[in-house]
C-alpha cells in the first residue's frame, strides 16, 4: 500500500507556559501551533496541510481558565466550548455560553476551544458574532514576554494580524451584568454550521444595543445604524419593553443593512431583484434579530 501524500509532520513540541509556546514557535517559524485540532486536523486529513511541526497548547493550564480585571473576564484562549457551556459561565457571558452550546455534537464542544475559533475566523464560527457584539479585545503574547491588545473585530476583518512567533493568550470581555442573546439557524435540525447567526448584547450603562450578524459574510456584521435607532427607543429606565411593530422593524432594519439590495448597473437601469435564496437570508437574519432583541428586552 502506498501513498503519495506529502510528508508528514516530524515534530510535536508541548510547552508549560505561553511565553514557552512563543518562544518555540519563534525557534521553528513553520511550526504550527495546536489546541484542539478540530480545523487543523481537519485540514490534515483531508490533505490540505502537512505541518513540518507542532506546538501543542493543550499543557499551558493559564490559558483553559478565566479570571476577573477592572470590570472585565479575560479568557484564556484555550476554552473549550463544553467549559464556556457550563451555568457557571454562562452566568457571566450569557451569549457566549449560548453560542458555545450550539458549537456542534460534543466530540466538538469537547475539543474546540474559543482561540481556535478566532484563530481559524470561518464565517460560520458561532462565538465570532458574540465577541463582536461585545466588543471584546484580544491579549496577544510575543517574544520576549511581549503583550500586546487589539480588538477582536481588527483581526477578524484583517486590519492587524497575527505577526510571526505571536499568539492569542486572552480574550477580554466585559462584564456587562445585562441581558445577551444569541441565535442562529442552521441548514438541519440538531447541531450544524449555521446559515446565519444574531448577537444581541444590552448595555444599560451607555444606554446602547449592540447587534452582529455571523456567518453570512467572511466576519461578523454590525448594522451601526440599527443599533442608534432601536436604542433610541427604548426606555432604559423602566421596563425596556417595546411594541412588536418596533421588533419586527428592528429585524427588517438589520436585514436591509447586512443583506442589502442588488447596486443598479453602471447604465442606470434598475438593479436586478434579489435572488429566492437571498431573499431567504434576508428574511432568516430579520427573524433572529427581531427574536433575539425581543428575548433580550423580556
Amino acid at each position: 500500500m502506498t501513498t503519495h501524500a506529502p510528508q508528514a509532520t516530524q515534530s510535536v513540541t508541548l510547552p508549560a507556559s505561553l511565553d514557552e509556546a512563543v518562544a518555540a514557535l519563534g525557534a521553528m517559524p513553520a511550526a504550527v501551533p495546536v489546541a484542539g485540532g478540530t480545523d487543523l486536523m481537519a485540514a490534515v486529513n483531508k490533505g490540505l496541510l502537512r505541518p513540518s511541526a507542532l506546538v501543542g497548547l493543550g499543557r499551558i493550564s493559564e490559558l483553559r481558565g478565566w479570571h476577573y480585571q477592572d470590570g472585565h473576564a479575560l479568557l484564556g484562549a484555550g476554552l473549550t466550548h463544553a467549559r464556556m457551556g457550563r451555568p457557571d459561565f454562562a452566568a457571566l457571558i450569557p451569549a457566549l455560553a449560548a453560542s458555545a452550546r450550539a458549537a456542534g455534537p460534543p466530540q466538538i464542544r469537547n475539543a474546540g476551544t474559543l482561540g481556535g475559533n478566532i484563530v481559524t475566523s470561518a464565517p460560520t464560527g458561532d462565538a465570532l458574532p458574540v465577541l463582536a457584539a461585545l466588543e471584546a479585545e484580544l491579549v496577544v503574547a510575543g517574544p520576549g514576554g511581549a503583550r500586546r491588545e487589539i480588538p477582536v473585530s481588527h483581526l477578524l476583518a484583517g486590519r492587524e494580524m497575527l505577526e510571526p512567533a505571536e499568539l492569542i493568550g486572552f480574550v477580554r470581555v466585559p462584564l456587562l451584568h445585562a441581558p445577551q442573546v444569541f441565535l442562529k439557524a442552521t441548514g438541519r435540525t440538531g447541531p450544524g454550521r449555521a446559515t446565519a447567526s444574531v448577537a444581541i448584547v444590552l448595555d444599560p450603562a451607555r444606554r446602547g444595543v449592540r447587534c452582529a450578524v455571523g456567518a453570512i459574510a467572511p466576519m461578523p456584521l454590525r448594522p451601526l445604524e440599527a443599533e442608534h435607532w432601536i436604542a433610541s427607543l427604548i426606555d432604559w429606565d423602566g421596563e425596556r419593553g417595546l411594541a412588536p411593530d418596533a421588533l419586527a422593524a428592528f429585524g427588517e432594519y438589520v436585514a436591509a443593512a447586512c443583506v442589502p439590495d442588488n447596486a443598479p448597473p453602471a447604465d442606470g437601469s434598475e438593479a436586478p431583484p434579489l435572488s429566492p435564496a437571498v431573499l431567504h437570508l434576508r428574511r432568516t437574519v430579520a427573524a433572529l434579530a427581531r427574536r433575539a432583541l425581543g428575548r433580550a428586552l423580556s
